[in-house]
């Protein structure tokens, strides 16, 4: 039997053990429903191979190919991962479009006994979800943008404004970025279709009646781009500024990109990348404070000569904020403190 979704909260209630998607691996890589696990019945060469026969001798006998591979790894995936699921096990399936190796996989496991279902449409009709959501609805909710000068802790607040109540989209925390040209973290960032994927079940996870909060970004995180009705949202929104001195900042920024300022080579290569905007001499002070670890010192004057110039322009064009909190520190307990007075003020914005 098929199981047909006609929204993304259907999805998050869908009820089933396990959903598994039996595309090649690359295929999963790229984008995949919400935690599903991978268990190809053609992993990549195969998916290839049918495809050439399919195209270039005959359909025949290129499903003839794939019932083998099918069946061989299905067998794989049944002696392995799947060697100690119980017999009330009830799994979801699905392929590229809920054709033929969904189906195939589906009805081997049925005949063990397994109340198994594929995903009609297969990973199609879920991406045709995630673009309804994002590209042709309106965003679901008010949103809070959360600005201020680079290193006022924006990123850092949001996980402690969401343990106070606070709704809140993390939209960093998703692209796997940093959102400026030294924030790039361990593992790289997803693919742009996972991106979307994962902000469009936060997105549905939203209670409408409730502001979210958003730090303020340019329309891409890191090579992502935001999808254009959260962009537009997030345009029109309101923002609450953090106002930190700069001395605060630079000590915040050296503890937030430990792993940054460890890696004394990475450190000076992205510092390099910044050779067409300042003069040798600026880089050559900057590459002197990588060498002799005056992070903070660095991280001071990175904002004093580049980041705070040009976020002074960009607030001059789109205007001043609609409310400032100012903060002396930014250490823990400052934080903590910080979210208190940020999260009584998101309400009222």
């Amino acid at each position: 039997m098929a199981v047909t979704f006609s929204s993304l909260a259907d999805v998050l209630a869908h009820g089933f053990d396990e959903v598994i998607d039996v595309r090649s691996s690359a295929e999963w890589l790229e984008d995949r429903m919400p935690g599903a696990i991978s268990l190809p019945v053609l992993d990549n060469e195969e998916r290839a191979r049918v495809g050439t026969i399919y195209k270039q001798v005959n359909p025949f006998t290129a499903r003839k190919l794939g019932a083998a591979l099918v069946a061989r790894n299905a067998a794989k995936h049944i002696e392995g991962p799947l060697a100690e699921k119980p017999g009330g096990w009830r799994p979801l399936v699905y392929c590229w479009r809920g054709g033929q190796r969904s189906n195939s996989f589906a009805m081997i496991l049925s005949q063990i006994g397994w109340r198994v279902e594929v995903v009609a449409g297969g990973y199609k009709s879920w991406r045709g979800l995630v673009v309804k959501a994002l590209y042709e609805t309106a965003f679901p909710s008010r949103v809070v943008l959360l600005d201020g000068n680079t290193g006022t802790a924006k990123t850092g607040l949001l996980p402690l404004l969401k343990a106070r109540g606070v709704q809140v989209i993390d939209l960093e925390g998703l692209a796997n970025h940093r959102g400026s040209l030294f924030g790039a973290m361990p593992g790289g960032q997803p693919a742009q279709r996972g991106f979307e994927s994962a902000l469009a079940m936060e997105v549905a996870r939203l209670d409408p009646s409730l502001p979210v909060v958003i730090e303020a970004e340019s329309s891409k995180v890191g090579d992502l781009r935001l999808p254009s009705e959260l962009w537009r949202a997030m345009r029109a929104a309101p923002r609450l500024e953090i106002d930190a001195p700069r001395g605060a900042r630079a000590e915040y920024l050296a503890r937030a990109y430990a792993d940054m300022v460890e890696d004394a080579d990475r450190l000076t290569a992205v510092i390099d990348r910044l050779r067409p905007l300042h003069a040798a001499s600026v880089i050559e002070d900057w590459h002197r404070m990588v060498a002799t670890g005056a992070h903070v010192a660095l991280a001071d004057d990175l904002m004093a000569r580049h980041y705070d110039p040009r976020y002074l322009r960009h607030r001059e064009r789109i205007g001043a904020a609609q409310e400032t909190v100012a903060v002396e520190g930014l250490g823990p307990q400052d934080l903590e403190a910080l979210a208190d007075r940020v999260a009584a003020r998101v309400g009222a914005l």
